[in-house]
């Protein structure tokens, strides 16, 4: 009975959102087109309900030269592909804000398991012990206010699973309220990382300083 009552709330809110916002959103497209070339939406093909595919919308952080669908944090220098404005943009999360379009067509909702990419299978088959492939993915969700890039794939997918047990309007609440202090502080956000393969370049990062002190 919840989902059918969090689907009305998804339309409700994802409409308003779209009125709401959308002299936000004229600034930004103003803002993306003025600092790189190319187009200001960018279109992804993700993992939807049941591992159906859909295209995620965001406003175009990196520059038309990027290897497609590679995740950040699996390229070798991900900072030379993030434009200036894509740098605040992934800062402050505003690059997710077309996804309320996406929420308003039913492929996505305001909280669930953030969608993985199509070739993400560590993450595909870890989320269906948990049944996490199973509901919409959201705009944010438990996960996202839990740790977010610094997660490994393991825990994130066991959090989408503590979120599908629970889920429920008290649930979704907390994860919606959780998302705004996150997002306030920018925690958990490393740009170009994700779990251990984070503190993997940032033990390298640490050697080179490192041998450059000795030198």
């Amino acid at each position: 009975m919840y989902m059918k009552v969090k689907r009305l709330i998804d339309i409700l809110l994802s409409f308003i959102g779209l009125i709401v916002l959308s002299p936000i959103f004229l600034i930004l497209i103003i803002a993306i087109k003025l600092d790189s070339r190319g187009p200001v939406l960018f279109k992804q093909k993700r993992i939807g309900i049941n591992k159906t595919h859909f295209n995620i919308l965001k406003f175009r952080t990196m520059r038309i030269d990027t290897p497609k669908d590679t995740p950040t944090h699996l390229l070798d220098n991900p900072d030379q592909y993030i434009t200036k404005m894509g740098k605040f943009l992934r800062k402050t999360s505003l690059d997710e804000l077309p996804q309320i379009w996406n929420i308003f067509v039913g492929q996505m909702s305001i909280i669930g398991p953030r969608p993985a990419l199509w070739n993400q299978y560590d993450l595909i088959t870890e989320r269906d012990k948990y049944g996490a492939n199973n509901v919409p993915p959201g705009l944010t969700g438990w996960a996202q206010i839990n740790g977010r890039d610094e997660l490994p794939i393991e825990i994130k997918a066991k959090l989408d699973g503590e979120y599908i047990k629970r889920i429920s309007l008290w649930m979704d609440v907390k994860c919606f309220f959780g998302t705004i202090v996150s997002v306030v502080k920018s925690d958990g956000v490393v740009e170009g990382g994700t779990g251990s393969n984070t503190m993997v370049k940032k033990e390298l990062a640490a050697n080179k300083k490192s041998e450059k002190t000795v030198n």
